[in-house]
């Protein structure tokens, strides 16, 4: 391994090179500056990524010449350029990303990441996200790497040995960071909700946001629950340090906190950092239905844009605006459903702000189904819970109506009339 300047690092990078970048919170930004200072330089150069997090300059069209991005999960920083066509969506099961790349269906040539620096062996770690890249770095024929004290080490997967990395740069960059929001009184209650359905000694999977907060802070008198997730953030420490999270029934990695990446705080970050309660695995691992199914009472709590009567989930999009990703919300929902006693569950609020139902008669046009009316099971809005597997196509409008917002109820009931004819 070889230890340079940054504009030394990516010297390496060549017109048509198919470029993977780390993770969310790992993104590595001086060497993301560096590339886009190589800009005049370069031509046609494939980006490969999930969600990262801060700037994502290489979007930007005075550089379409130079860099073109392949979103895996949609953030807000590129969110404009796939609206207008300056970068593209693939999408996928995040199960399956990992696949893409070590299949060579999405060949990847250099590898940009943020590691840990080497241990007395010679091991660094990709911290707070091993997810896809951890196949990401297997794959490349070059890898570049910013070593950074502030990443936390953490034990999993996640550990590359330094004759692995080709090039590095040494930085001492705060990790980005996601600060809890206040929660509302209708995210507060569908917490509540969702607390509800989830039995002591089950194994939980939450996303970030809003209503997973709710519903961790929901929690505090529950016993012995686990944790299979592909991802969680600050609300998990509490419950961790409580007793309330303790492992002990699950039959994956018992005892331990099983994740591909973690977002949320420098306290979270400093909490996981050579923490052997917490796992950070291959994402095509993590992911694997049937991985998730050999845990008992799997409850899977996932997000939704909107919910026709029908059960099915757009997640990913606003009509054909894409605003997000497949990720891991089919991976999840198949995975509970198979689990002995799991409980697959869509929470939303039940109206936008501006006050647009979320149950809606048809998704929108051009909208995309996430989780199809085959897979969904519990849903869940500030008005209560429903469980829709098994019910006809009526009964689950009838089901949905009754946790919709009162003030859209009539409507949905006179469209649930005119397509079902009987309700």
């Amino acid at each position: 391994m070889k230890v340079v300047s940054s504009q030394e690092a990516v010297r390496n990078i060549k017109s048509g090179d198919r470029i993977f970048i780390q993770s969310v919170a790992a993104a590595p930004r001086q060497l993301i500056e560096a590339m886009i200072g190589r800009a005049d330089e370069l031509r046609g150069v494939e980006i490969y990524h999930l969600h990262t997090e801060g700037e994502a300059p290489y979007v930007d069209p005075k550089y379409k010449d130079s860099f073109h991005t392949n979103a895996l999960f949609i953030g807000a920083n590129v969110r404009a350029a796939v609206a207008s066509g300056e970068a593209d969506y693939v999408p996928a099961f995040l199960s399956e990303v990992p696949m893409l790349f070590r299949r060579e269906i999405l060949p990847i040539d250099v590898a940009l990441i943020h590691v840990s620096p080497p241990d007395r062996h010679g091991y660094c770690s990709l911290g707070t996200s091993v997810d896809v890249s951890i196949a990401g770095v297997q794959m490349a024929e070059l890898v570049v790497a910013q070593l950074n004290p502030k990443m936390p080490r953490t034990h999993g997967d996640g550990l590359i040995h330094i004759d692995r990395i080709d090039v590095a740069v040494e930085v001492e960059d705060e990790l980005h960071e996601l600060h809890p929001s206040e929660l509302s009184e209708e995210q507060l209650a569908i917490g509540r909700h969702c607390a509800n359905l989830i039995e002591d000694g089950a194994t939980l999977q939450m996303g970030i946001g809003a209503i997973p907060n709710a519903v961790l802070k929901a929690l505090a008198n529950h016993k012995d629950l686990g944790v299979h997730t592909e991802m969680f953030s600050d609300g998990l420490i509490d419950l961790c340090e409580s007793g309330v999270v303790t492992g002990r029934f699950k039959k994956v990695h018992p005892n331990k906190v099983t994740a591909s990446f973690v977002l949320g705080t420098r306290k979270l970050y400093d909490y996981i950092d050579d923490n052997p309660a917490f796992v950070m695995l291959d994402a095509a691992y993590v992911n694997d239905p049937s991985v998730i199914a050999r845990n008992p009472k799997v409850t899977a709590i996932n997000s939704a844009i909107e919910v026709d009567l029908t059960g099915q989930v757009c997640a990913d999009s606003i009509g054909g605006r894409l605003f997000s990703g497949v990720g891991g919300q089919m991976d999840f929902i198949r995975g509970a459903s198979l689990s002995e006693g799991g409980k697959p569950i869509i929470s939303l609020e039940s109206q936008t702000a501006k006050g647009i139902s979320k149950i809606v008669p048809y998704l929108k046009e051009g909208a995309g189904v996430v989780t199809t009316r085959a897979h969904v099971h519990y849903v869940v809005t500030e008005y209560g819970s429903v469980n829709l597997y098994g019910l006809g196509l009526r009964q689950r409008a009838k089901a949905l109506i009754g946790i919709a917002h009162p003030d859209h109820r009539e409507e949905l009931e006179r469209a649930a009339l005119e397509r079902f004819k009987v309700l």
